[in-house]
């Protein structure tokens, strides 16, 4: 029984690798169309980056993401840079109506590359604070970091986990996530008469949660993980994981 969990979790962790790309490269990207004399692309998102590329008049590229204020694109040649939000404004869709978006940072929590937080919670019935970074393959699909330290009445321990997250609706507000992964716990037991060892073990988690835009960069992030572990004793144990807390992207 433990055999196949461990096997079962590893197989959903390798369908999603192997997923990834190919939601990434079946993506649809927005074509819009320079109607001034020519678009500035520079070589990364902000002045001071030098510009390397321009756009001519009629010329058109896609819009492959956004971060903050600056838009990544791709010309009809393959030529990838990035133009400033007020060049982007002058830019037309391909029926000629004038290309709109969001112009504070909203967009930027729908679709960005990285995020960070730090949380406050519950691990298996002990107080955990916990951190946690994450890379986006794109605006649905991450693959995420975290590690955690919990003090309890009977034990401590730090958790360290690797996995993946489902982002349900992106665009919303307040958007659902899934998490699934692997990832490892120590745990060093309280003095007691006779005291048992210290002991390191390997884990599984499914979970979810919600997301919450505040301002600017800035939400809320819930989250309830179930973590399976594989005792070296080959007895499954589980752990409940409940944390809130802060987090940015960027």
């Amino acid at each position: 029984m433990l055999r196949r969990a461990q096997y079962l979790a590893l197989a959903c962790l390798l369908l999603l690798a192997g997923f990834a790309p190919r939601v990434s490269a079946a993506r649809e990207y927005l074509q819009l169309f320079v109607t001034q004399p020519y678009l500035e692309l520079h070589t990364g998102p902000g002045r001071g980056y030098p510009v390397f590329h321009v756009v001519p008049r009629d010329g058109s590229v896609d819009v492959l993401f956004r971060r903050t204020d600056w838009f990544k694109v791709r010309t009809e040649q393959g030529v990838e840079g990035w133009a400033s939000q007020r060049d982007m404004q002058k830019m037309v869709l391909a029926d000629g109506t004038a290309f709109h978006f969001d112009l504070g940072d909203r967009a930027g929590f729908t679709s960005h590359r990285y995020e960070m937080g730090m949380f406050a919670g519950q691990w298996g019935g002990a107080t955990l604070v916990a951190g946690y970074g994450s890379v986006s393959f794109n605006s649905q699909l991450a693959l995420e970091a975290a590690v955690g330290q919990f003090l309890g009445k009977f034990s401590n321990g730090v958790i360290a986990d690797a996995g993946f997250a489902h982002v349900i609706a992106p665009e919303a507000r307040a958007s659902p996530f899934l998490t699934i992964g692997l990832g490892l716990v120590h745990i060093e037991p309280k003095a007691t008469l006779a005291q048992p060892p210290n002991r390191t073990e390997q884990t599984a988690y499914v979970g979810g949660g919600i997301r919450y835009y505040l301002t600017r960069r800035f939400f809320l992030r819930a989250e309830y993980r179930a973590h399976y572990i594989f005792t070296k004793r080959n007895e499954n144990e589980k752990a409940d994981e409940w944390k809130l807390g802060f987090a940015f992207f960027f």
